[in-house]
């Protein structure tokens, strides 16, 4: 195969189920919240309205899915089964970093054979909640909130906007003007510089609103949205059927 042709093993086979998706996930003080919606098509088929790409790899770790459903699938059993038997190892839960490298090398080392993107989120008694991305190819970033699939280019300008990266506080109003205009060049670069200060519960909004408008864009993204949300304590899953969904066209 020469440089310029490109190898047919990094699309979707005939009849391979594709993961068309919405992802997210979302770091805030305590933890972070994946979510997803539940469509998996082959071409216009719609193969599972109901799917789960909400993937448990630990006890505090999740991941999010999303390209080939068979090679996404394979590469978190994988990581699953690395991550108990070094987790058992050392005596204690596994980093959030470490099972983001382990994706980012599988996907790296076998870019043109595999059609995989992943958000890898977590807890770890480290450095706490944390997100990674990692997009078809294998490069792995560490951000404070990540989006993935199909539906996420729908949803950039809504999620930059709504995020928030910086509370506004008192002060003068000459001050809080300030304040706002260094907001909306912040918000340009949001992933790199945000703070994550959102509660619990505004996270959890946060992600419904972003997959609920996703969804009502995308073609591929669809059915209902599965969230988890992850914190020292507990791991506590949620599900909005689609008559629920925050927005609909």
């Amino acid at each position: 195969m020469t440089k310029h042709e490109v190898d047919e093993g990094a699309y979707l086979k005939p009849g391979e189920v594709d993961a068309g998706t919405s992802i997210i996930a979302v770091r805030f003080a305590g933890g972070v919240v994946l979510g997803a919606d539940s469509r998996t098509s082959m071409g216009s088929y719609i193969a599972n309205r109901v799917s789960d790409k909400l993937t448990p790899l630990h006890d505090r770790l999740y991941c999010c899915r999303s390209g080939s459903a068979a090679d996404t699938q394979a590469l978190a059993d994988y990581v699953r089964y690395y991550l108990s038997s070094h987790s058992v190892e050392l005596g204690r839960l596994p980093k959030v970093g470490t099972a983001a490298n382990l994706f980012r090398s599988l996907c790296y080392n076998n870019k043109d054979r595999l059609l995989a993107g992943i958000i890898v989120a977590g807890w770890d008694p480290v450095k706490g909640g944390q997100v990674f991305s990692i997009p078809i190819g294998g490069a792995m970033v560490e951000q404070d909130f990540a989006i993935g699939g199909s539906g996420s280019t729908y949803i950039y300008g809504l999620v930059d906007a709504e995020y928030r990266c910086v509370r506004m506080g008192g002060g003068s109003r000459r001050r809080r003007r300030l304040l706002s205009v260094v907001l909306v060049a912040v918000s340009l670069v949001c992933v790199a510089a945000a703070r994550p200060n959102m509660t619990k519960e505004e996270c959890q909004r946060f992600v419904k609103k972003a997959l609920a408008h996703a969804m009502a864009r995308d073609g591929s993204s669809g059915g209902v949205i599965r969230t988890v949300t992850i914190t020292e304590n507990e791991v506590v899953r949620d599900f909005t059927c689609g008559d629920d969904l925050p927005f609909s066209i």
